[in-house]
């Protein structure tokens, strides 16, 4: 009886390993079926993102960036006349627009780009997990630095909302963002 008790212990124990495993996987498989090349350096500001570029982001177990549009970098000062430089700060208001499917042959998509699918967009405070705790939305706004930037991020579910990690399902998100002022 004691001996079933810790092989059904064991079953329980390993579960999420072997979901993570498998996460995994289809991570590793998402990346050869699109034929990403992956990048291990995170390229320089001026880089020019060529289409199938994703940058595996230091520090963090699959989670991959590709920039589609760098953003307003500076706006013009009207009063001095001069520039300033638009980078994105801790506790800056994000607004933010996004498109979610799985990394399955035929995703499931979610999609909040217009106001035709949400009417409002999601908000947050960077850096502020309590009001958003998808760990890796917040380094994507970090890689992306500017407003009106777009990228695209292949998010494990450990760096994902709380549904994802229950779930362990990683997600593809094309994120684009504004700030608001």
């Amino acid at each position: 009886m004691i001996g079933i008790a810790f092989i059904v212990m064991g079953c329980n124990n390993n579960t999420y390993s072997r979901l993570r495993d498998q996460e995994d996987k289809l991570i590793a498989n998402y990346i050869s079926r699109k034929n990403l090349v992956i990048l291990d350096e995170e390229p320089a500001k001026d880089h020019v993102w060529a289409e199938k570029e994703y940058y595996k982001v230091k520090g963090y177990d699959n989670l991959y960036f590709h920039l589609i549009s760098r953003g307003d970098t500076v706006s013009i000062d009207s009063v001095r006349h001069d520039t300033v430089d638009m980078k994105i700060v801790a506790n800056d208001l994000i607004i933010m627009r996004y498109k979610r499917f799985d990394l399955t042959e035929n995703p499931d998509t979610l999609d909040y780009w217009t106001t035709l699918e949400q009417a409002y967009p999601t908000e947050f405070h960077y850096y502020n997990t309590t009001e958003c705790e998808c760990v890796a939305w917040h380094v994507a706004v970090g890689l992306m630095g500017y407003p009106n930037s777009q990228c695209e991020v292949i998010v494990p579910s450990k760096l994902g909302f709380s549904t994802e990690q229950n779930s362990v399902t990683p997600y593809v998100y094309i994120l684009k963002i504004k700030v608001k002022p």
